[in-house]
């Protein structure tokens, strides 16, 4: 079972990995976007670590509604809104259970995801983070490796395909040959949770 621990170890994990590649995701977003997604996440996420350490909440569902209203409100561009939006609808169906199965977290994440998919009208083959985020979701079922490995495999599966939607969509035909960063930084939180399983 997981437990507030844990969610807190995934997202200090999630941090520590954005801080790590955060000029990666700002040279990815450099063609396509507006050259700071590294730095904006890395923003986010120290604040995420700066109020958990503050406040450390008891359940699941607390740590990541927390984690979600931090990037919402520290966060600039689409990134804040739509992670933000991940882990509070992720935490919210997780309800005010104390532990939580991997299959409670995988339906609850898909949850999250589906509310992303709303919130950004995106969908797989858009060249978003939508395209890391549902094989996740798909393959966690199986494991938390599985998931982080599905995540990585759609990141980089984004590079081929014209971006439909988000900031890259203006550049049509151009935004071809370019990993997308949104789906190279929700991989990162993937391997993140594998991280905190220690798988």
């Amino acid at each position: 079972m997981l437990d507030a621990d844990f969610f807190r170890r995934w997202m200090t994990a999630t941090a520590a990995l954005v801080d790590r590649e955060a000029e990666r995701l700002t040279a990815l977003d450099s063609p396509i976007g507006d050259a700071d997604h590294g730095s904006n996440l890395q923003r986010g996420f120290t604040a995420v670590t700066a109020a958990l350490e503050k406040e450390a909440p008891d359940t699941p569902g607390a740590v990541l509604i927390l984690a979600g209203r931090q990037l919402i409100s520290t966060v600039g561009g689409a990134s804040g809104p739509l992670y933000g939006t991940l882990l509070r609808r992720t935490g919210k169906a997780l309800a005010d259970a104390a532990e939580v199965s991997p299959e409670q977290l995988a339906e609850a994440l898909r949850t999250g995801v589906d509310a992303v998919r709303t919130l950004g009208g995106a969908a797989p083959g858009d060249k978003t983070m939508i395209d890391a985020l549902v094989p996740a979701v798909d393959a966690l079922g199986e494991s938390f490796a599985a998931a982080r490995d599905a995540a990585d495999e759609g990141a980089r599966a984004t590079t081929p395909m014209q971006a439909r939607k988000g900031r890259a969509s203006y550049l049509g035909e151009r935004s071809i040959g370019h990993q997308d960063p949104g789906a190279t930084s929700s991989a990162l939180v993937m391997t993140a949770l594998a991280e905190a399983a220690g798988e």
